[in-house]
């Protein structure tokens, strides 16, 4: 794992936190409706798993 392979996994983790976190809110809730503690949660928590899911490998990254 070399800096190119943290730096994708990295953007992928990010992206798949932003994802998460925006499917976690009610369509038709208000800012102070939303449960943000399990939001963060779930959120970072799927970021972790992009991270191992990452392990497997990733296509934009070649193995030298």
């Amino acid at each position: 794992m070399n800096k190119k392979w943290w730096k994708a996994a990295g953007i992928r983790a990010v992206k798949t936190v932003a994802q998460t976190a925006v499917a976690m809110l009610p369509v038709k809730a208000t800012v102070t409706e939303v449960d943000w503690l399990m939001v963060a949660g779930t959120a970072a928590l799927a970021g972790v798993a992009s991270l191992l899911t990452s392990l497997a490998g990733l296509p934009e990254v070649k193995v030298e």
